[in-house]
């Protein structure tokens, strides 16, 4: 089963400084039916303005998967780490019992990025950061692991969840069929461009949950690219 989102039905929530759509309905935000799927429980499409950010906060028992698609952005946190992102980067962030950080578009022109967060396979524990970027050339034509919980994936950033996230960059024309494992769904996002969807046309930034499939069929109607997570 196919349950199409659009960009412009998902909910919203506006700063002076930040607009964000959400995916799925967190703490009071989004629309009620988008509810979340396995243990992924946020997938915000988020643009800051510039010079502009979050301030130091918390966050406890969550795995957080940041992936900047324009622009940069500055993160620094009580573990020491602090580290400027460029679009094509991706952070994972794994809250643990509870860490302490900021987010801040430092530059003089907006950034846009996908939040993605996830629950984690055990709570409590240490908290940890890593980050990397992830070349356009290496994703053309095949989806790529940018996080997951399987360590055997030694070209994803670790997370402590039974999750994968993944990413595919698509010329007009091109088909990728990915298959889930027993009891597995995913949530699909283009960045840009548009698709079909095993036959069902996806919009530009769109989003899609399939459940209940062995496997799924995207194939770009223009050159575009496609983030999923795939969660037990």
């Amino acid at each position: 089963m196919i349950d199409h989102r659009p960009y412009e039905d998902l909910g919203v929530m506006h700063r002076d400084w930040l607009t964000a759509k959400l995916h799925f309905a967190f703490a009071n935000m989004g629309r009620p039916e988008h509810r979340p799927l396995g243990a992924l429980r946020v997938w915000n499409d988020d643009e800051f303005a510039p010079r502009s950010g979050f301030p130091s906060h918390s966050h406890e028992n969550v795995e957080i998967v940041t992936n900047v698609l324009e622009g940069a952005i500055t993160h620094q946190d009580n573990l020491g780490n602090k580290a400027r992102l460029e679009a094509g980067s991706v952070q994972v962030m794994s809250a643990g019992a509870e860490i302490h950080h900021s987010e801040f578009n430092a530059e003089p022109v907006p950034a846009r990025l996908f939040q993605i967060w996830i629950e984690p396979r055990h709570r409590g524990g240490a908290s940890r950061w890593s980050s990397r970027a992830f070349p356009r050339a290496d994703r053309n034509g095949r989806l790529m692991a940018l996080a997951s919980g399987d360590p055997s994936e030694l070209s994803a950033l670790f997370i402590n969840a039974d999750a994968r996230v993944l990413i595919a960059s698509m010329q007009p024309g091109e088909t990728i069929v990915h298959y889930l494992g027993k009891g597995r769904s995913a949530y699909l996002v283009t960045t840009v461009g548009s698709i079909e969807l095993d036959g069902f046309p996806i919009a530009p930034r769109d989003g899609a949950a399939v459940t209940g499939e062995p496997r799924f069929s995207v194939t770009s109607l223009s050159e575009t690219e496609i983030v999923v997570v795939e969660v037990g």
